[in-house]
């Protein structure tokens, strides 16, 4: 049985939520990129 507190594991949680905002950050200039040009 593995702990909660496994290092792997908070080090792979931590990775899928900066790529989780990377991914709205890019979103986000996206839109707004689409909404000045428009």
């Amino acid at each position: 049985m593995t702990r909660p507190t496994d290092p792997k594991r908070i080090r792979r949680n931590r990775n899928n939520v900066l790529g989780l905002l990377l991914a709205a950050f890019v979103i986000l200039v996206f839109f707004i990129s689409l909404a000045k040009m428009g």
